[in-house]
């Protein structure tokens, strides 16, 4: 797998269907039409969404890949078309390696995928920090408009 591709400005809240706070990552480093690879920067005490008393359960790191997924998506369609939204509806050999997150930490999310059609997409997904591999799995989204025609 090769990431060459680094994309100029690219707004992630554009290319998914989340909004505010619930964007989750900063940056996308560079993507090809396999893989991605996204940055964020992650302090759990700061008002973090999915954080409970300043720490941030590592399964939700899980969300983390999902939006990569959905940025991945989202650089790879048509220019100009709206987020199409997705629900996760399978998480599967999630492997965590931390119970939770307290400190601030970049992260690194890369998100590869496997297959898919224009129901859905199967991808695997990995988060480190400071090279240690906090989370993996893999996650199947199915298009919520996928039956509409569209």
């Amino acid at each position: 797998m090769s990431l060459s591709v680094k994309p100029e400005l690219v707004s992630i809240a554009e290319l998914i269907p989340h909004a505010g706070s619930m964007v989750l990552l900063d940056e996308v480093l560079a993507f090809d039409p396999e893989a991605i690879l996204c940055r964020a920067a992650l302090n759990p005490a700061d008002n973090h969404p999915l954080s409970r008393d300043g720490r941030l359960p590592a399964t939700a790191l899980a969300e983390y890949g999902a939006q990569a997924m959905a940025v991945h998506g989202g650089l790879l369609a048509e220019p100009g078309s709206p987020p199409r939204p997705g629900r996760l509806v399978a998480l599967g050999r999630l492997e965590l390696a931390v119970a939770d997150l307290d400190q601030p930490a970049q992260l690194l999310v890369r998100a590869t995928r496997l297959g898919g059609d224009e129901a859905g997409q199967l991808y695997d997904f990995d988060i480190e920090a400071d090279g240690r591999q906090l989370a993996s799995g893999r996650a199947t989204v199915m298009f919520a408009d996928a039956g509409e025609g569209s």
